[in-house]
């Protein structure tokens, strides 16, 4: 027993070093996963089957209480048995390929271990095919639960299925004698012998599948880097300038040698190799480019004719072109080009794919925030549209009052207000206004209120000195006052009294106007703002208004709050950035121009 357990370590050492070579072999690394296809399954059976008739034939030949190597050119004499670390094959074969590679591998390696013949070639083989069986099945059905194969479970496995493969000897093998003597003589070394190769093999196994983890972290982790480096020239579109950059960035940081991206006309950007004829402006020329742009497949070369370029010198011999998609719809490629066909491997080919979908993900995000900006300019144009008429409307009521009793007065206030709207036509395409444009747009207004209901109300201006220039949204002041008059003190005997204040604080600009009115009720203040309210004389739609300018122009950087009593009067409070509009400095010299 004890001068056999050292050739059995010796064996172990050479399936451990086949599988160690394999390792470092793609093709084998690819095969050994957790998802296996009908044709990796057949691979799996031919790579564990093989590992089992190696196992044969580099196995001790032990004949009574004799050791010696069988000679591969002879058959075995029908008194000899074999120890061999057959078992361990099958064992970790169906381990990882579940029932169907267990069983495959056991059929091969068993067949060829019954015809090297022996005493215990009938019982040998079928527990190798039990042994495949049984690793299959427990295998899947550990999976099923969720649990991985681990290093523990595997080498109690092999060292189990061994333990069954003396007793099967003990009950198959004849005569009873020399199937004990020979169970005494190998049993523990083949048992422990083939639970320290389990354990190899399967540390192997393991380190294989962390390699592929940690190149997939890997490479998500690249995947990341160049989408978040690529991030600010896809926000400016697709135009030569982005394209460059974009293309300068994959160059560096993947194993491309050339990288390029077109449209749906003409090649955007070219850099790396072949820049001499691959050049931007041109229609794309290559047939791989033209088959993506119409068929909006992944298309893969790995020669230069399957490129299609039509320079006869072209250093290019590989390349992968994905296209770009927004909703579906091809409008362009990204090309990934290799001067060595194996240089674009399944890494560079994953890692290409992902950046597609990258590219595809972010330019549908930025023609979304496109849309979306388009939408908020127009809704703003919208709200400007609603109150234009509301104030048109209570002018021209208040001027055809004044037709009948003062002529030359409702003259001179209709060409105020025709200035004024000449004005604030202009202003309609911005949107801000400095500050005292919009005072003077109140003041306007009020001329012709006041003509209107002289003795109704007082107003009194506070504001602080050099803020004339601070832009603010246009018909901002004018509503709020509107509100205040109309809504404030109607039918009211004694004069009301409207006060603006205008000053920083904390680089905001606080802006409130307050009146001695009536006061809102306490339901009716909890909605204003928030959603248009029913009012006859329009008091909540221009503070919803004003609310929702406030949140398109300033991304939530302004606000507007209410307070109110009864029959004491309401102030609302504008909070505004100072120089700023969403994050962006304003030009307030530019708001002077057209």
């Amino acid at each position: 027993m004890f001068n056999l357990a050292p050739l059995m370590l010796e064996k172990v050492g050479i399936i451990v070093i086949v599988a160690f070579l394999l390792s470092k072999m793609r093709s084998f690394r690819q095969v050994i996963q957790n998802e296996h296809t009908i044709k990796e399954k057949m691979m799996l059976i031919l790579l564990f089957g093989a590992f089992g008739i190696i196992s044969n034939y580099t196995g001790i030949e032990v004949q009574h209480q004799t050791i010696a190597r069988p000679d591969w050119t002879t058959e075995m004499h029908n008194e000899s048995a074999l120890a061999n670390t057959r078992v361990m094959g099958i064992v970790i074969g169906g381990l990882l390929g579940g029932p169907a590679v267990g069983i495959g591998a056991g059929l091969l390696a068993g067949i060829h271990r019954y015809t090297l013949g022996g005493f215990t070639a009938i019982a040998c083989s079928l527990s190798t095919i039990l042994a495949g069986i049984a690793a299959g099945f427990f295998g899947k059905r550990r999976k099923q639960k969720g649990k991985p194969i681990n290093a523990a479970f595997a080498v109690i496995m092999g060292m189990a299925l061994e333990a069954v493969q003396m007793m099967i000897i003990l009950v198959a093998a004849k005569p009873f004698n020399d199937a004990w003597e020979l169970v005494q003589l190998i049993g523990l070394p083949m048992i422990f012998g083939n639970g320290l190769g389990t354990l190899l093999f399967i540390f192997i196994i393991q380190i294989i599948k962390r390699d592929e983890e940690r190149a997939r972290v890997n490479q998500t982790n690249l995947a990341f880097l160049i989408a978040d480096q690529t991030l600010p020239f896809f926000r400016q579109g697709l135009n030569e300038q982005s394209c460059r950059g974009i293309s300068e960035i994959m160059l560096k940081l993947t194993n491309a040698d050339a990288v390029s991206i077109t449209d749906n006309h003409q090649v955007l950007a070219h850099v790396g190799a072949a820049s001499d004829h691959h050049i931007p402006r041109r229609k794309p020329e290559t047939g791989l480019t033209k088959k993506v742009l119409e068929e909006g497949l992944i298309s893969i070369a790995r020669s230069r004719e399957e490129i299609s370029c039509f320079h006869p010198q072209c250093s290019l011999q590989a390349a992968i072109v994905l296209p770009l998609k927004v909703k579906n719809e091809t409008f362009g490629t990204l090309k990934m080009y290799y001067t060595k066909p194996e240089k674009l491997d399944k890494v560079q080919q994953e890692l290409a794919e992902g950046l597609a979908n990258l590219f595809s993900t972010q330019l549908e995000l930025v023609e979304a925030e496109r849309q979306a900006k388009l939408l908020k300019d127009a809704e703003i144009k919208a709200l400007h549209a609603q109150i234009h008429p509301h104030f048109l409307f209570n002018s021209l009521n208040t001027i055809s009052a004044l037709c009948r009793t003062d002529a030359n007065k409702a003259r001179k206030l209709l060409l105020e207000l025709s200035s004024f709207f000449r004005g604030n036509l202009q202003g309609a395409r911005q949107m801000l206004i400095p500050l005292e444009k919009e005072i003077a747009n109140v003041k306007a207004y009020l001329s012709l209120v006041q003509t209107r209901f002289p003795n109704k109300f007082t107003i009194d201006f506070q504001i602080e000195t050099g803020l004339e220039k601070v832009a603010i949204p246009p018909f901002t002041l004018q509503p709020l006052v509107e509100n205040a008059i109309h809504y404030g003190f109607p039918r009211s005997k004694s004069e009301g009294k409207i006060t603006i204040t205008i000053f920083t604080k904390d680089d905001q600009m606080q802006i409130i106007v307050a009146d001695n009115g009536k006061g809102i009720p306490e339901e009716q203040l909890a909605v204003l703002g928030t959603q248009v309210f029913d009012s006859k004389k329009g008091n909540g739609t221009a503070i919803y208004n004003i609310t929702e300018r406030l949140k398109g122009i300033y991304n939530g950087q302004a606000s507007l709050n209410l307070t109110s009593k009864i029959n004491q009067g309401t102030a609302i409070t504008i909070s505004l950035p100072l120089e700023r509009k969403g994050g962006y400095e304003v030009n307030v010299e530019s708001l002077y121009s057209g």
